[in-house]
């Protein structure tokens, strides 16, 4: 496993599940229905065509033995406003796939501001992961997880003030500790 899937992986862990920003993601993780990979990518035409690669592997394979995919993309797209600008093209793979309403794109990375967010606001860490990634889910996975959770509509809010309760400092030492060798042994429970 590459440093950035074992960080991506150990964010995963300490700071999506433990923390409970995505309610959901604890069973996939479990199941081991979680792809992450990562690619080699040093330029947004190579992210996109290994995001198109990607893309056909989660459809052609059965929702049991894959939910989700994370690509971690550690070399290209670090600057968050050039990761912003290529969220388009990589929306525009998907509906010219023809996955408008089959699979969507979740976007997160290092330096993540929420468009409606001060830079410094704890909110943002929901998205910050130790490296630039595009998240691709299951629509049918999406609607049916929310309608198994009641509240499922306020897990934003509840997320945002979970963040800005923890505040910037423990996000910063979990990301760190993600970052780190051997992270995932040591980072849950930060």
């Amino acid at each position: 496993m590459s440093n950035a899937v074992e960080a991506t992986r150990a964010w995963v862990e300490s700071v999506v599940v433990e923390l409970e920003l995505c309610p959901f993601a604890r069973e996939v993780l479990a199941a081991g229905r979680v792809r992450f990979i990562e690619s080699p990518a040093r330029d947004p035409e190579a992210l996109l065509a290994d995001l198109d690669s990607e893309l056909a592997r989660l459809l052609r394979t059965p929702v049991a033995d894959l939910d989700t995919t994370l690509l971690v993309h550690p070399h290209t797209l670090v600057d968050f406003a050039d990761y912003n600008d290529f969220l388009d093209p990589a929306e525009a793979l998907l509906r010219a796939r023809g996955c408008e309403g089959v699979v969507q794109l979740a976007s997160f990375h290092p330096e993540y501001v929420f468009a409606d967010s001060a830079h410094d606001d704890p909110a943002n860490w929901t998205n910050r992961s130790p490296h630039p990634m595009l998240h691709l889910l299951r629509e049918q996975s999406v609607t049916d997880a929310i309608a198994a959770f009641a509240g499922a509509a306020d897990i934003p809010a509840r997320n945002a003030e979970r963040l800005r309760e923890l505040g910037e400092a423990e996000m910063r030492s979990r990301r760190a500790c993600c970052r780190s060798a051997r992270a995932s042994a040591r980072c849950v429970g930060s």
